[in-house]
């Protein structure tokens, strides 16, 4: 008995499926991030001095934020006093979007975190979920541990990669059946 391979449609099993694919690169940040290196305003990248860098943000043009994402850091080795991380965000909290201390790439790390947490697990109930895993941006590895603790209460499956090709991740136990 052979089948005539030619006259049969092609069927997508994969789009039949129930598999819901998420993509985290679509909880990216949306703004810009930008740096604001505390190291342009010390002296000889060592000593900050308090009247000169009071001076120097006064002159900055904070405008240059608006609507943006700014990770303040320090570049340099030099000892920052508190007071003065909190100037800057004194001068750029009207402007920004968020001002945030640490690095660009930790900046974006929570920015994405922050929009996992806001998912609704519920909304995965039962679901078999394929976590998308290549993706045009960098998504952090944080972002996959969030999503797995975020999912595991909800989903009947969780798995990586693509619906074509996955690595099983978690697979929820089957409850015994009733005698």
């Amino acid at each position: 008995m052979t089948q005539d391979v030619e006259n049969e449609p092609l069927v997508n099993r994969v789009a039949q499926s129930s598999l819901i694919t998420l993509n985290l690169e679509a909880y990216l940040p949306k703004e810009d991030i930008v740096s604001f290196d505390l190291k342009n305003y010390i002296f000889r990248e060592l000593l900050l001095r308090e009247k000169d860098f009071r001076e120097a943000l006064k002159e900055h043009d904070w405008t240059q934020y608006a609507e943006k994402g700014l990770a303040v850091h320090c570049s340099s080795e030099a000892i920052i006093p508190q007071w003065a991380y909190m100037l800057v965000s004194a001068y750029a909290t009207p402007h920004a979007k968020l001002v945030y201390l640490g690095s660009p790439a930790a900046l974006m790390s929570h920015i994405l975190l922050r929009n996992i947490d806001e998912i609704d697990g519920r909304d995965f109930e039962g679901k078999r979920v394929v976590v998308k895993g290549c993706s045009d941006k960098e998504v952090p590895t944080s972002a996959y541990l969030a999503i797995t603790n975020m999912l595991q209460p909800h989903a009947q499956s969780i798995m990586y990669g693509e619906p074509c090709s996955t690595v099983p991740i978690f697979k929820r136990p089957r409850k015994p059946a009733k005698r």
